[in-house]
């Protein structure tokens, strides 16, 4: 459906015209000499996710001129993609990447910078990847500006009604590009090993704020708006004239791929956290959120001291409302965080320290296809743990370690072997299939594995030298199997034993082979040793609840107490435990979550009540997926699953819609559940 815009005063929507054509004609910025482009070849390895040519014809640049309308749910607008030609490929089209957007007009600028309509197909649509655009470009055009608007049901945006918000008074509209959702909202060449740098105006309702992955605030090409220059933190647009509009604006200089690419919109209001770092959210949460992040600086320069320097400018973090479908979502400069790691103690900022270290490793350096997402995830792990050490100390890094390999021997036993490796194969399949504990958490064991091996000085100069060396571009794993083999494993063996000398690293077990090497290491954390005996002390009756030794516990002691208890348990004992620590009301959202898990297992009727006001009220995918899975198992439990998710659904973000939908077989079903 092709929907029109707001602006109904011809004029003025001639003057934009006119405006956009301006601003769609200026060369993209120059990116550092850090990322050169004669680093990066149009030579790329082919993606089974994308449907784009980028090895005959690259985009290197994207400018984005779209309109927010809550009312139609939709972006509106123009993409303008700055293009390159691979040698001898003048005649090649042009391949893009869509999914339901409805495309009205394409046009290419000739040499005197002229746009002028060109003929376009857009092919047949795939469940998965979409519909390919492709676009006839005249040989010696380098530009293409493309009319469209996305559709109210694209897979990347949720559109929240007000009641839907902590404010409850207005919108909110929020992006989530990865894997490859992208394309439901910017037609592009959406595969990982695409780099671009982009520029973005984004109009939006006069009484609402957007932020984008990118710096904001930037000169405006409007002549009648007054450029405010770039703030040290936080976004202010410019209103629009003749209109109830403001007009926010942004550019990215460093090239990144296609699913960094974010926006939100909504009653934000932002609070400084140091003079790199801030915050964003709705007034109601910021305080709250500031004060949980108040750590931020110190992750980002204990990071540089072991990995370089930061190089995105500013770190600020949006706590979106709860239906956002991750724990977070590392977007270059702006990480979109899920408000249920405000526990009040900054017991779960590990996610900031995770979603951090992307700065390095998923952003600097990204997987070349999402068969490669282990190189993203893996190090990422790695590193944030690093983080948490750094900052909280060594005992605290151990303890998320161990509780990191428990979950991993759990996931491993619910995956086919095929799905249990590093380097899987997602070939026909839906990348969100690899979206699981393997790349992240037998990623960082490998690693881990290597460091033990070889040393943690000359592993961290391996690492650091692998993102200096690879900054700005998206690999394959055979291009990092290259670099280890070259620049860690041939360099001899580290000192002490089981050195890697005696013991060869089996990298090819580690990236080929399913399940946990033998070799994989396993650390030791003294204070889970001791939650551990306290457990057995209560199982087997020597202790009561109210008896155990708890009064010192972090997070991480109580969600290592709980999941080292039986299930199910009875009534009885499930009141021993919660009437002595408070479970069912829990604030921290890991303890209640694991708690309602043993609540679905033990058919505690007492928790239910608090477990559907969980899954009607939080959106984390996280969440959604282990408790409908198991309340699903049983009869009594589908019921109930399906009573739930009939009031949850429509909050839900889409993406966790398909995997609840799959879970409880709703399309099948969920019509006839009343």
């Amino acid at each position: 459906m092709t929907l029109k815009g707001t602006m109904n005063r011809p004029t003025l929507r001639l003057f934009f015209s006119f405006a956009v054509l301006l601003a769609s004609c200026t060369p993209p910025p120059r990116q550092p000499a850090s990322q050169s482009r004669s680093a990066e070849s149009l030579e790329s390895p082919r993606d089974p996710h994308s449907y784009s040519n980028p090895n005959q014809v690259r985009v290197r640049h994207l400018d984005l001129d779209l309109e927010v309308s809550f009312q139609n749910k939709t972006l509106q607008g123009t993409a303008a993609l700055t293009l390159e030609r691979a040698p001898g490929r003048a005649n090649a089209p042009l391949v893009l990447d869509t999914h339901d957007l409805t495309v009205t007009q394409i046009e290419a600028v000739d040499s005197a910078n002229v746009f002028h309509p060109v003929k376009f197909t857009l092919g047949q649509k795939d469940k998965i990847l979409g519909s390919p655009l492709s676009i006839d470009v005249p040989p010696a055009s380098r530009q293409v500006r493309v009319h469209y608007s996305s559709s109210p049901a694209a897979s990347a945006l949720q559109w929240l009604n007000p009641e839907q918000t902590a404010g409850k008074k207005h919108p909110f509209l929020f992006s989530q590009s990865e894997a490859i959702y992208a394309r439901t909202w910017i037609p592009l060449q959406d595969s990982p090993s695409v780099r671009i740098t982009y520029t973005a105006r984004i109009r939006t309702p006069r009484h609402l704020k957007a932020v984008m992955s990118a710096e904001g605030n930037f000169q405006l090409a409007l002549p009648e708006t007054k450029a405010p220059g770039t703030s040290a933190g936080g976004t202010s647009g410019v209103p629009v004239s003749g209109g109830n509009l403001t007009q926010f604006s942004f550019q990215m200089n460093q090239a990144i791929p296609s699913y960094l690419i974010a926006l939100a919109a909504g009653n934000m209001e932002f609070k400084s956290l140091g003079p790199r770092t801030g915050v964003y959210a709705e007034p109601s949460v910021l305080e709250k959120a500031a004060a949980e992040f108040t750590d931020t600086e110190k992750m980002i320069e204990a990071t540089e001291r072991v990995y370089g320097p930061y190089r995105w400018g500013r770190y600020d973090l949006l706590v979106l409302p709860p239906s956002f479908p991750y724990g977070g979502m590392e977007n270059p400069r702006l990480t979109f965080a899920t408000p249920t790691i405000l526990a009040g103690d900054k017991s779960l900022v590990s996610l900031v320290a995770h979603e951090l270290a992307h700065s390095w490793s998923g952003n600097l350096v990204t997987n070349a296809t999402w068969s490669d997402f282990w190189l993203n995830e893996g190090f990422t792990t790695y590193v944030e743990n690093r983080i948490i050490e750094a900052v909280y100390g060594p005992e605290r890094a151990r303890m998320e370690a161990a509780l990191n390999r428990q979950e991993l021997e759990e996931s491993i036993k619910t995956k086919e072997e095929k799905d249990q490796v590093l380097h899987i194969d997602l070939t026909g399949r839906d990348p969100e299939e690899g979206v699981t504990d393997i790349p992240y958490i037998k990623g960082a064991l490998f690693l881990r594995h290597l460091e033990q091996a070889y040393g943690r000085p000359r592993f961290d100069s391996f690492v650091r030298s692998y993102f200096d060396h690879f900054a700005f571009q998206s690999i394959p794993t055979r291009q990092f199997e290259e670099y280890l083999r070259e620049n860690l494993l041939a360099s001899g063996a580290a000192n002490g034993p089981g050195s890697a000398g005696a013991h060869p690293v089996p990298v090819e077990e580690w990236i080929y082979k399913s399940g946990i090497p033998s070799s994989a290491p396993r650390l030791q954390s003294d204070a889970l040793s001791r939650v551990q005996e306290q457990a057995a002390n209560w199982i087997a009756g020597r202790a009561s609840a109210s008896q155990l030794r708890t009064s010192a516990w972090s997070y991480h002691e109580w969600l290592y107490f709980l999941r080292a208890l039986p299930t199910p348990l009875s009534t009885e004992r499930m009141q021993q435990l919660d009437a002595a620590f408070h479970f069912t009301r829990s604030g921290n959202s890991e303890i209640l979550n694991q708690w309602l898990l043993m609540t679905i297992r033990s058919d505690y009727n007492p928790a239910y009540a608090h477990l559907e006001q969980f899954l009607t009220s939080v959106g984390r995918r996280k969440f959604l997926r282990p408790l409908y899975t198991e309340l699903a198992k049983t009869e009594a439990g589908r019921q109930r699953a399906f009573a739930i998710y009939k009031k949850a659904r429509p909050s839900y973000h889409p993406i966790a819609v398909a995997t609840c939908d799959e879970i409880l077989k709703w399309r099948e079903e969920g019509s006839s559940v009343k």
